[in-house]
């Protein structure tokens, strides 16, 4: 059997001391020097091993300032019970009498556990026409004249998400919903559908992985060699389409997508007797 080169050896055993914590979230690791010393290599292969771990998005190297183990937090992402929450934000703002309203918040804000004042949000709308794919996700003919909305999501001053969403245009044009002044909205786009007169009965989601495209990455701050999800999202409304995400952008290092499905199961006795009478 070959053996296996020196680097990748250096780098299985740094990854073993940084993922065991060892070397935690903001930890330097020793200079290439002590590394080179340590494992009996030259540098050349320190600098090897440190970059494939900078590929794999472990750590990151700062000028003057070595290299450094970078932090993972990672947020659990529940689309049924976010969701959920939205239209339970989206219903009490818009049945609450005077002075009942509830604290602002977010799908976002719940995800990440933060106060409305640690949430940001920046804007850019635009006008649009439908491609032949936006076309076939509305159930209408490419053309129609659509809202796009690029939205980055921002907790606690860190860049976490991006956003690019579509509206019907004949749905908002005139609205406080086409106006980017007025975001952040409580409740997101469930809650600005409900002020139109709309609630979601349905979302659906499509889950991809991919590299993060240049701007991605620089707006993201996405560490080199991480991939991110890019997540496909239809809001509607009994047979109607009324949002398309294409898409929401995660670095994949720092979301756990987590699904619940009710599978519809017989409660056991009826089980028990299924089996009884099938034999």
């Amino acid at each position: 059997m070959q053996e296996r080169p020196a680097y990748l050896v250096v780098a299985d055993e740094l990854r073993q001391q940084i993922l065991t914590g060892r070397y935690g979230p903001g930890a330097r690791l020793p200079t290439m020097e002590e590394l080179r010393r340590a494992y009996g290599v030259s540098e050349i292969v320190i600098r090897h091993a440190v970059s494939l771990l900078r590929l794999e998005g472990l750590v990151e190297t700062r000028r003057g300032g070595g290299t450094i183990v970078r932090a993972r937090p990672q947020v659990r992402r529940r689309p049924m019970e976010r969701y959920a929450a939205d239209a339970r934000q989206a219903a009490e703002r818009y049945t609450a009498g005077p002075g009942q309203a509830t604290d602002p918040r977010t799908s976002f804000t719940e995800d990440h556990a933060i106060e409305w004042q640690e949430y940001q949000l920046t804007a850019r709308y635009s006008d649009a026409a439908a491609d032949e794919e936006l076309a076939a996700l509305f159930g209408t003919e490419p053309g129609t004249p659509l809202l796009c909305r690029h939205f980055v999501f921002y907790a606690r001053g860190e860049p976490e998400q991006i956003s690019v969403n579509y509206l019907p245009m004949d749905l908002v044009a005139g609205t406080p919903v086409a106006d980017p002044a007025r975001e952040p909205w409580p409740g997101g786009t469930f809650a600005q559908l409900a002020f139109l007169g709309h609630s979601v009965s349905r979302v659906e989601e499509s889950v991809s992985a991919r590299m993060p495209s240049e701007a991605e990455a620089l707006t993201l701050r996405v560490a080199q060699g991480v991939p991110v999800f890019a997540i496909l999202r239809r809001l509607i409304s009994g047979d109607a389409v009324l949002e398309v995400c294409r898409h929401i952008v995660i670095p994949a290092d720092r979301v756990v997508l987590e699904y619940g499905i009710e599978v519809g199961a017989p409660v056991p006795g009826d089980l028990a007797e299924v089996c009884r009478s099938s034999r």
